[in-house]
Parts: structure tokens; C-alpha cells; sequence
């Protein structure tokens, strides 16, 4: 029976392998910020790529977008994260530790002095990060971190429109860094002030939003299936009533069923035409589009498809690892896609004599312009196919004696760990026959 999945042993996994440290540890860290380490960066930048081939280059009608992080601040007058981007904040009299009122118990004991009852009373804190652009500190100098990337892509819809001659219905995708103060930061990287977005702005006509809306959210779901998620630890669920935003039509949010249970992974809104109407109102610049079909004006509405990328981090580790029960082991395996494993191949020489060494160094080397890939010498063979499985390496080439002989490897599949002999020129042409077919088992 296969072992549970826990937070901890995910997080013990990242330290110890290289994919996420705690920020700043040497000097005692800080609270819900990480570094991603050589294999974590791997990781998040495949599942990064992945995303934006499905979004741009699948699709002729989506576009890309890279924008500021410092916007002018009145972006954010106009979307209403300035006056209503707040959560209610309660301090502990006592010792002064601050929680969202809605987290915690006002009648009850500080969860972190234990005193009862000696809260303050509610009052809002927005979670956008001030700074300043300038020598003074002054409201004509105020500037915030963005706490979304969608109103860089508002902001410039009709940018996009002239110069890249876009028609709609079409869409706007843009990967990028956004910052809330979040008081509460937990669950390892699935809450903190820093992270990172995957989002697609679609501009459609109103009206068309009744179709568009129901595509998006099976192009969503289907993407996870791509990217080798289990189906069946993925979710809908529907905002009701009192989750959904007074500007919004409709929302969904993909869940995950992570360890701490089931967590939005993905958002799925529509947002009718509020974002165009408020930057024109708050700009004085008009944001709507003329068909050129039929000379109609109107401001578009917007579906918006809204992933966190290092969310997606976390799943994809959570959904991947498991410790295998073999006849004579156990073994800690990651089966990640081939698409978004940090490390595509390694090659193991079976001894480092004999020139099996110098030989396996110099096929890496050849290998690493068509895909990544990683040399390993150090123990018995065995013991680095586990490390291998352990990081994700979905194809692991040994080089032996009949490699010197007929310039043939055997080649390791991660998740069946079945072995084949194959020439040595045909490699990348395996490697991309079972990257291909792969599936998850």
C-alpha cells in the first residue's frame, strides 16, 4: 500500500534534493518566502514554458504580454484594489501578533501567546506593498507591487490591438511576479507574499461571453491531463453568493486535493466589461472596440483564466511523489511529465574505469543540446537510478563495455523501470518517441 503524502515529506524532498530553500536562511529566513534551487527553477520554468505553448503558440488568437511590475498608481484606484483589496486584522494585545479576524476565534485564546479574549478590534489592511519612486516619501510618489498581473494586460488591450493587428475574440497571456502582504503565509509555497501567475485574458463581445466561458473552463481542466495531473484529484468548484465578486457573471475555481485537503489551484472568471469601463473612466482614455466587420463599438467583456505558477509547483511535487514498496527496496520516485521533469536524461556509467567514465561524459555533453541532462559517477548503479527517481528523471542511459564495443546504451524508463538496448544515435529520437506516448501509470 502506498505510503501518505505529506506536506513534510514534500518539503524534506525539496530541501534535501535542491528544488525550494527557505529564503534568507542563514540568517534565520523570513516568514513565507522561498528559493527555488537548480532543480526547483528547472521545474518552474518547464511548467512555465508548458503553460505559455498551450496558451500562445497552440492557439493563433492568444498573444503575449510582459508588464511592469510598478504601474502608475492610479491603475489600481481604477480596479479597486486601492479601497477594497483589504482583509479585517485583529492584533493580540499582549504580545501584539496580528491574524485575520475571519481565521480565529475573537472569544478565544491568542494562537500565539495564549492569552484570552485581549484581541483589538477588527479594522481593514490592504495587502498591496507600498513603496515610493523618488527622494520623497509622498503620496505624488507612492507606487505599489502589483498584487495581480491582469491589469497589465487591461491596461494595454488596446496596445495590442493596433500593433498586433488582433481581431476579437482574442487573448492576452502574460507569466509573471505578483506580491500581497499576506499576514497568514502557510503551507509551505502555496501562500506568500511573493509568487508567481499564469494568467490569459480572453476579450470577447458581450453576449459571446455564454460560450466562451464554458470553452475555457474544458480547456483549463484538460490542460492539467496534458501536463500528466491525475484527473481525480481535480475539482470545480463554483463561487456562490457570497464568494462571487459584485462584478462578476460567473466563477469557477479548479481545486487541487493537496495534502491540507482541497485548495483553489486555478480561477476561471467572467469578468463582463467592469476592468475596461474603470480604466476608461479612471483614464479618460477609450477602451473599446470598433468591428471592423460591421463598424459596431462596444467595450469587450473578459473570461479570465488565472493559475499560480508556484501553486502549480506544488502540485505537480504532490501529485508525483510516491514511495514505491519493491521485493528488496523501497524507492521515493517524482513521476513528472517528461515535459516538465528538471532533468530529462542521465547518463551513468556502469564503473569509472576503463574509459566507461570519459566515454558517458562525452555523450552527456552531446546530449545536453537537445535536451537537459545530468552526469552521475559516485556509488553503485542502483543507488543513482534511485536518486534519479527521486528528482524525476523520467530516462536514465547507461554505458557499459558493449557500449565500447558497438556503441549501444541501455536506456531506464523512471516509471516502469523496464530497460532497452538502443544505438547511441538514436537517442533524442527515443527520448522524444517516449516523452510522445508517455502516460501516467
Amino acid at each position: 500500500m502506498a505510503e501518505e503524502v505529506t506536506l513534510d515529506k514534500i518539503v524534506s524532498l525539496c530541501k534535501r534534493r535542491g528544488f525550494i530553500f527557505p529564503s534568507s536562511e542563514i540568517y534565520g529566513g523570513l516568514n513565507g518566502a522561498y528559493d527555488y534551487g537548480p532543480l526547483g527553477v528547472n521545474l518552474k520554468n518547464n511548467i512555465r514554458d508548458f503553460w505559455w505553448r498551450e496558451m500562445t503558440q497552440i492557439h493563433d488568437d492568444i498573444v503575449g504580454i510582459d508588464a511592469s511590475i510598478l504601474m502608475n498608481s492610479q491603475v489600481w484606484k481604477a480596479s479597486g484594489h486601492v479601497s477594497n483589496f483589504t482583509d479585517p486584522m485583529v492584533d493580540c494585545k499582549v504580545c501584539h501578533a496580528r491574524f485575520r479576524a475571519d481565521q480565529i476565534d475573537l472569544n478565544g485564546a491568542c494562537p500565539n501567546c495564549g492569552n484570552k479574549g485581549s484581541f483589538t478590534a477588527p479594522r481593514n489592511f490592504n495587502l498591496m506593498f507600498v513603496t515610493h519612486i523618488g527622494p520623497t516619501a509622498d503620496d505624488a510618489s507612492t507606487v505599489y507591487l502589483r498584487p495581480e498581473t491582469a491589469q497589465g494586460i487591461y491596461v494595454n488591450f488596446k496596445n495590442i490591438v493596433t500593433s498586433a493587428r488582433m481581431k476579437v475574440p482574442f487573448g492576452i497571456a502574460q507569466v509573471g511576479k505578483s506580491f500581497r502582504n499576506e499576514i497568514t503565509t502557510k503551507n509551505f509555497i502555496f501562500r506568500s507574499c511573493e509568487f508567481e501567475q499564469m494568467e490569459m485574458q480572453w476579450f470577447c463581445k458581450p453576449g459571446s461571453d455564454d460560450t466562451w466561458f464554458p470553452y475555457w473552463r474544458e480547456q483549463r481542466m484538460a490542460f492539467y491531463g496534458k501536463m500528466g495531473i491525475r484527473l481525480d484529484h481535480l475539482r470545480w468548484h463554483q463561487h456562490g453568493p457570497d464568494e462571487l465578486a459584485f462584478y462578476a457573471k460567473d466563477a469557477y475555481d479548479i481545486q487541487y486535493l493537496f495534502p491540507m485537503g482541497w485548495q483553489e489551484l486555478e480561477g476561471v472568471h467572467d469578468r463582463t466589461d467592469y476592468d475596461l469601463t474603470q480604466h476608461q473612466k479612471f483614464s479618460g482614455k477609450d477602451m473599446s472596440y470598433m468591428d471592423p466587420v460591421n463598424n459596431e463599438k462596444f467595450i469587450p467583456y473578459i473570461v479570465e483564466t488565472s493559475a499560480g505558477l508556484t501553486r502549480n509547483v506544488l502540485m505537480a511535487l504532490c501529485d508525483a511523489y510516491e514511495e514505491q514498496q519493491l521485493e528488496d527496496d523501497t524507492r521515493v520516485v517524482l513521476h513528472l511529465h517528461p515535459a516538465i521533469a528538471p532533468i530529462k536524461a542521465a547518463v551513468l556509467p556502469l564503473l569509472k574505469k576503463d574509459g566507461l567514465a570519459e566515454y558517458a561524459s562525452k555523450l552527456e555533453h552531446d546530449l545536453r543540446h537537445y535536451f537537459v541532462t545530468d552526469y552521475d559517477v559516485s556509488g553503485a548503479i542502483g543507488r543513482r537510478y534511485r536518486r534519479q527517481d527521486e528528482v524525476g528523471t523520467p530516462y536514465c542511459i547507461t554505458v557499459d563495455y558493449d557500449t565500447l564495443k558497438d556503441n549501444t546504451v541501455t536506456i531506464r524508463y523512471r516509471d516502469s523501470m523496464e530497460q532497452k538496448r538502443i544505438k547511441i544515435e538514436d537517442i533524442p529520437a527515443e527520448v522524444a518517441k517516449a516523452d510522445k506516448e508517455y502516460k501516467r501509470v
